[in-house]
């Protein structure tokens, strides 16, 4: 028996997964967290074999809680279940200890191809994306800009240019408007852009919108 431990801060998927996991005889879900806090204080009570997470949730999160994890319990298999399909987000979080990286639009049968073999500690990384990581991140120079940015700058971005607020950002990452307005003004640094405008534009030209 697999003992899983779902960290994903969106209830319906909580809810879906745990359907899933309902019909295998192999895997049990023995607890749930929904943001960086909860995974820490699980993880420290023990009693799991494997621990899907979601990558960005409220508070610490990404690579930055992986590595947490990690520190607390190096040989809990850690598989990231993520929306996003980036070479360099995966390449980033499975240096940072991660054991696997799939993402959501995955078929429920690679997802659960990915516990087993995680849980076995083995490493599973969806093929088309482990292709682009050899191509994309294993080449020298050329990466786009916002390969650059910090993990927390990345959720920044994204949100930003998902429409939010900065208030709307500080409520779902758990930190104060000052925070998100520090890493607001970094990562237009890092891209060398001036405004919100340009961040727009930046977004559209290298496809991560949406």
């Amino acid at each position: 028996m697999i003992r899983l431990l779902i960290a994903e801060d969106h209830a319906i998927v909580r809810s879906g997964l745990k359907q899933i996991f309902a019909l295998m005889p192999d895997l049990a879900v023995v607890g749930e967290a929904i943001n960086g806090a909860e995974v820490l204080e699980r993880v420290r009570e023990g009693g799991m074999d494997l621990l899907l997470l979601d990558l960005n949730m409220p508070g610490i999160s990404g690579a930055d809680l992986i590595q947490r994890v990690k520190a607390h319990r190096p040989e809990l298999p850690v598989l990231v279940l993520s929306m996003h399909n980036e070479a360099h987000l995966a390449a980033r979080v499975l240096k940072a200890g991660a054991d696997g990286y799939i993402t959501k639009d995955c078929e429920p049968d690679i997802l659960l191809a990915a516990i087993r073999k995680v849980a076995a500690h083995g490493k599973y990384v969806a093929p088309e994306l482990a292709e682009r990581m050899v191509f994309d991140v294993g080449t020298s120079g050329g990466q786009p800009p916002h390969t650059l940015l910090s993990e927390r700058e990345l959720q920044v971005f994204r949100l930003l240019t998902a429409g939010h607020s900065v208030n709307e950002i500080a409520t779902q990452l758990a930190i104060s408007n000052k925070t998100v307005s520090t890493h607001k003004q970094r990562l237009l640094e890092k891209l060398n852009l001036s405004n919100m405008a340009d961040l727009m534009r930046y977004a559209m030209q290298h496809h991560l919108l949406g």
